[in-house]
């Protein structure tokens, strides 16, 4: 296939622009996921009969089938459970719609698809400037935590938290020994750093030390003595450093604070509430374990337990601040087993390709690790599957770092002179 450079630089622009809006510009990620999309479905009408053009969806079948396997499983549950709810298939959507927009771009040069690391570094600048131009009066505190006018604090928090360790990780293609790049990115790491931190996501702040060690894995901090020596110092320092901030130590220590006034029978805090809310999940499971209360009725079934007295009617809510516990609920055994499709076809082909000798493929694998990783980490806490906003950037990283993957394998087989028409680019 051939494709005018317009085109090429096109679809750079989307890449580009759909992290880099995700925090700033309500739908402004699903705006160029769309577009990309359309592009797709036109490459695909006009070229599925090409030889091999369906073919990288057996080859990733993992990744395939991770994609669909949570929306099928809905969309059987309806007309089972006897309901018809429409939304619940908005957000898990964008997952096997990202399938033909992987399609389009694993054909396009590798080098176009980077663009998309540049997008993250761009989003955790926007939004660390947005910490400082929309500071409350008096500072950010717990009850003034940072986020925008279309989320809450946590998905906010993640997200910029992502976004930041995503500019260091697609350094790795950017070449890290450029230090105009490198400033850049370490603007954008201590940017989008420093807005997770304002926003006081404590669920968020776990998936760090899994960051660190892929980092570290990736740019070979711990390859010998030496290095893991001094990787490890800087490690204890700036976790000491962090640990030492006062508004650190009164997040974690609310923690503790909360465990404790559970036990005194004070259960209605932020842990509290959590701890009930998976309790009372896993008791609906017991009572329908095979396809769960029906996604999007775990607010009426909290209830029901509420009037029988099983729970506290204060922890009625449509989600369970889990995507475990709320699928277990909603959708019992069989939702249960594709979300561990979903996570296993989200991360394999990033698992297999991270000891790669290429650096942009050993960048787009830890990449790809750092989104599918977080997204289990974020989903201990919060249900990051169901605003859209995550879920669509989830699905667009993930498409994209799998093409990078696979084009640049491509392009390392063949020989670029191949006749393609002068000004396109064959690929």
């Amino acid at each position: 296939m051939v494709f005018p450079p317009s085109l090429l630089w096109f679809v750079s622009a989307l890449l580009f622009f759909a992290p880099a809006l995700n925090l700033v510009w309500r739908g402004g990620t699903g705006y160029c996921f769309f577009v990309l999309l359309a592009l797709a479905l036109c490459i695909t009408v006009r070229f599925h009969r090409a030889d091999g053009f369906f073919s990288p969806l057996h080859r990733y079948r993992w990744y395939t089938v991770g994609m669909v396997t949570a929306l099928i499983a809905i969309i059987v549950q309806q007309p089972l459970l006897g309901y018809w709810m429409p939304r619940e298939f908005d957000s898990i959507s964008r997952f096997a719609l990202a399938l033909p927009v992987f399609l389009l771009l694993r054909q396009l040069p590798s080098r176009n698809l980077r663009a998309i690391g540049w997008g993250c570094a761009v989003g955790a600048i926007v939004v660390g400037g947005w910490a400082l131009i929309m500071r409350s009066q008096g500072g950010w505190t717990d009850n003034s935590r940072l986020d925008n006018y279309y989320t809450n604090a946590i998905p906010f928090g993640d997200t910029a938290l992502l976004l930041a360790f995503l500019s260091i990780f697609t350094l790795g293609w950017d070449g890290p020994r450029n230090w105009r790049m490198l400033i850049v990115k370490m603007s954008a790491f201590l940017c989008g750093g420093y807005a997770s931190y304002l926003s006081g996501t404590r669920g968020g702040w776990l998936a760090i030390p899994v960051f660190v060690v892929l980092l570290g894995a990736q740019y070979q901090w711990f390859a010998n003595r030496k290095s893991l020596l001094v990787s490890t110092i800087m490690i204890v320092v700036v976790a000491g450093a962090l640990w030492s901030n006062e508004r650190v130590a009164h997040r974690i220590k609310d923690i503790a604070t909360d465990y404790v006034l559970m036990h005194q029978g004070k259960d209605h805090t932020s842990v509290g509430i959590r701890i009930q809310l998976w309790l009372a999940s896993y008791r609906l499971f017991m009572e329908h374990p095979v396809y769960g209360v029906g996604k999007g009725h775990l607010e009426g079934a909290l209830g029901e337990l509420a009037q029988r007295g099983i729970a506290d009617a204060g922890i009625v809510n449509e989600r369970a601040h889990s995507d475990f516990f709320s699928t277990l609920a909603e959708q019992g055994s069989i939702g249960v087993l594709s979300l561990m499709l979903f996570y296993f076809g989200l991360s394999v082909y990033f698992w297999r390709s991270r000891r790669a000798a290429d650096a942009t493929i050993r960048a787009a694998a830890y990449s790809g690790l750092a989104v599918s990783f977080s997204t289990i980490i974020f989903g201990l806490t919060i249900d990051v599957l169901v605003p859209t906003m995550v879920a669509v950037l989830i699905a667009l990283l993930s498409a994209t770092f799998l093409a990078v993957i696979d084009a640049r394998k491509r392009e390392l087989t063949i020989d670029s002179g191949d006749g393609a028409p002068s000004g396109w680019t064959r690929i």
